[in-house]
């Protein structure tokens, strides 16, 4: 589709990107957060989107979870104020669930709906690195988290 996965870890991400896109990227998808997220907005050419989707970067953060949130929110909204021609998003996969219970549950079956369309119809297909039982879970998580894996991890019940 168009995509071209690139390590993150690299320490000439930006050097890499530039080599492919001369004047950025249409769409950056960025689970990291921290400084990743401002790294992947200047990655991007007039007219492009950061989907920031995760903050992993701070998953061992012992801070407010509920302050860190809203000093991203605000991070992404000026961004958005700049006349730049990018902009900046947060998606929240669990947003709404307490609030507006049923919105979100209706959110969630479309948009897994969407992903199982393209699956069927084999515009997307994922990369599976291994298949384990559920008893392994432990294992099958710390072989997630190795960063040896390509591709995701799958728990068979």
């Amino acid at each position: 589709m168009g995509a071209e996965p690139i390590d993150y870890n690299d320490p000439h991400l930006a050097d890499r990107v530039r080599q492919l896109a001369a004047d950025g990227v249409d769409a950056v998808f960025d689970q990291i957060g921290g400084p990743s997220f401002k790294r992947s907005f200047k990655l991007l050419a007039r007219g492009g989107t950061l989907v920031a989707y995760g903050t992993a970067s701070q998953r061992d953060d012992t801070n407010n979870v509920l302050a860190s949130g809203m000093v991203v929110y605000s991070r992404l909204g000026v961004w958005n104020l700049m006349p730049n021609g990018r902009r900046a998003l947060f998606y929240n996969f669990w947003g709404g669930k307490v609030i507006s219970p049923k919105r979100f549950w209706r959110r969630l079956a479309s948009d897994l709906s969407s992903v199982f369309s393209l699956l069927a119809e084999g515009a997307i297909t994922p990369h599976v690195a291994a298949r384990m039982p559920l008893a392994e879970a432990g294992a099958a998580m710390t072989l997630a988290e190795s960063r040896t894996a390509y591709g995701k991890i799958v728990l068979i019940p």
